[in-house]
């Protein structure tokens, strides 16, 4: 055991610096200890000495890079963590060990109209046959994650409104979850932009950031907000709901109630039902129309635009009220980047406040299909951790 110095004394310095270091491992995943430097602000030198104590004790592990790098990463600790992404039309479970290393994966298909109790027994069996895949006994499990397309209150953790599972209204969805897959652990559940956030500061491409926002872009649209390096969730959980701001107070009638909410315009299923008539095999899938616009089809390029400019004014909003330095786009609809971001940003340019727009940088997030799973393992591993208070 590492002895417990006095406040000011070189022994109680190491102490911390080791745990700056642990602490940017646990958070970042492997790391180079030139990126270590940067992001605990101790010197190279430092963090060599400390990365030498630290595998020498059996707390790291150090791997050669390429040249002189080194990459270092926890040891695995004991334990293994669920993360369930719960969407409009999918479940996707994973098994994972303390340093997000997916162990086993599984996903199924939903009805659109399937209670919370019918999809949670879905999930359930897909959680039983991921920890069989990966060795995995249920004992093993330290902590389990959850998202969902919906806000929740961080206070009792009952699913609030508006939210694309009308079913989940009300119901205090971690409890629910525990006892459907008989979990040792209590399921921790978020909203899944806000998640998507998570991973992406965490591990993706949001690492080192302290305000940022990311954009889930699919049936359901919300961001996820990284204020001062930590999710900002609101005082009743639906800070983000950005799908849910009016672009036209005379359009269609949100699912919220509302009219003309940025959904309405810009959802997955909107981009496909206003394509349904452009042809006698119109596309069913959002991969499908992002494939057609890069060959040529000049409808779906169009829409894809018009999706952009769009979502550009709600993003010019919100960039003029948190000013965050980067945007990241996710969801189903990330897959139209290219097409989608440019014209995000000449929105965000004409309709931001200037000095909060032209900073801002928009980019595609980095970890991909699995951002939300992955933003489910981050809060499983920060409950396994003790970091989680409620």
């Amino acid at each position: 055991m590492t002895p417990v110095g006095r406040p000011g004394s070189p022994s109680a310095l190491r102490i911390q610096n080791r745990t700056r270091v642990i602490g940017a491992l646990r958070t970042h995943g492997e790391m180079t200890q030139a990126a270590l430097a940067r992001q605990t602000g101790l010197a190279p030198a430092t963090v060599s000495n400390i990365v030498r104590e630290l595998a020498a004790d059996g707390d790291v592990r150090v791997a050669a890079a390429g040249g002189r790098a080194r990459r270092v990463r926890l040891a695995a600790q004991t334990g293994n963590v669920i993360g369930v992404d719960y969407g409009h039309r999918h479940v996707t479970v994973a098994v994972s060990d303390h340093t997000h290393r997916i162990l086993a994966e599984r996903r199924a298909e939903l009805d659109t109209g399937i209670t919370a109790e019918a999809g949670l027994t879905i999930a359930a069996r897909l959680v039983d046959a991921a920890m069989a895949a990966a060795g995995i006994d249920r004992s093993a499990v330290v902590g389990a994650g959850m998202g969902l397309p919906a806000p929740i209150d961080a206070a009792t953790g009952i699913v609030g409104s508006p939210s694309i599972l009308p079913g989940w209204v009300g119901i205090r969805a971690g409890e629910l979850a525990t006892a459907a897959m008989d979990l040792p652990v209590r399921m921790r559940v978020d909203n899944d932009a806000n998640l998507g956030a998570l991973a992406e500061h965490r591990w993706g491409g949001g690492v080192g950031v302290a305000d940022m926002a990311y954009l889930k872009l699919s049936d359901g649209v919300g961001a996820g907000l990284i204020v001062g390096g930590t999710v900002y969730s609101g005082a009743s959980g639906t800070a983000g709901e950005i799908g849910h701001t009016t672009i036209d107070e005379f359009g269609d009638v949100c699912r919220c109630g509302n009219r003309g909410c940025l959904e309405t315009l810009v959802s997955a299923r909107r981009v496909i039902s206003l394509l349904k008539s452009t042809g006698e095999s119109p596309p069913r899938t959002i991969s499908e129309v992002v494939r057609r616009a890069d060959t040529g089809d000049r409808a779906c390029a169009r829409v894809l635009e018009d999706v952009g400019h769009q979502v550009g004014r709600a993003v010019a909003d919100l960039c003029s009220l948190l000013n965050p330095s980067l945007l990241l786009v996710g969801g189903e609809l990330g897959q139209a980047a290219p097409l989608l971001i440019p014209a995000i940003r000449q929105v965000v340019l004409r309709c931001g406040v200037p000095s909060a727009a032209e900073q801002l940088d928009i980019r595609l997030g980095r970890l991909g299909a699995r951002t939300h799973v992955y933003g489910a393992i981050a809060l499983a591993i920060a409950d396994a951790d003790g970091q989680l208070t409620q």
